[in-house]
């Protein structure tokens, strides 16, 4: 169970660094910026979810394994993308308009496995906390670790939050949280939490496709 949770924990860490790191270049940060973007993006859901619970130092201080992992996967997306645009520096405005695609779907990818991840992940730490009977802290705990990397990301870059603006984000979690916690002593641990990331990340796409939203007044 253990390195089931540390494969899924990096993994998630990986994808949220990768929006984090999107977003912060776009935003024209240096890579100073860039990579406290990527590990706030990752970790802050944690950072969360850990004072919730009252563990302190939270996980992010006592394990560098996130932080570390979330930096060097900036480090490199920004090399990666850095060499990509001087090699096409002169290129066609079509084929620019491509590269935007590109890391548009990359972005949307990243951000709605991580989102996927760390809702399972939150939901683990609730029931492994001792709140297995109860599920309104345990959706709630998931929720917030799902979308507070994304959150502080969004404000530290001066964009619109996700969860308030971007078709179905936090409502993707809510259902992933509650799926994983149903499941949970029906399909066992492990299954209930990929079936939980995974419906979170086929909504997502699904939504961004489809672009299904919550009523607004416009």
């Amino acid at each position: 169970m253990q390195f089931f949770i540390l494969v899924l924990e990096l993994i998630g860490t990986v994808a949220f660094a990768i929006s984090g790191t999107i977003v912060a270049i776009r935003k024209k940060m240096d890579i100073f910026g860039v990579m406290i973007l990527a590990v706030v993006t990752a970790c802050g859901g944690g950072l969360f979810r850990d004072m919730l619970l009252g563990e302190l130092p939270p996980v992010l201080f006592k394990d560098s394994v996130y932080a570390g992992t979330a930096s060097a996967t900036a480090l490199t997306m920004f090399i990666i993308i850095s060499i990509h645009k001087k090699e096409n520096k002169n290129v066609s405005d079509h084929k620019n308009q491509i590269q935007h695609l590109v890391l548009d779907k990359l972005l949307l990818t990243a951000d709605s496995l991580g989102l996927g991840v760390f809702t399972s992940l939150g939901v683990s730490s609730a029931i492994n906390a001792g709140f297995s009977q109860n599920m309104f802290f345990s959706v709630f705990l998931a929720v917030v670790t799902g979308v507070g990397g994304g959150l502080l990301r969004d404000i530290m870059s001066q964009e619109p939050p996700y969860i308030f603006v971007k078709h179905i984000y936090a409502c993707a979690s809510i259902i992933g949280a509650v799926l994983c916690f149903l499941l949970w002593n029906v399909a066992g641990k492990n299954l209930s939490m990929i079936i939980s990331c995974l419906t979170v990340l086929i909504i997502r796409l699904l939504s961004a496709h489809f672009r299904w939203n919550l009523p607004r007044i416009s």
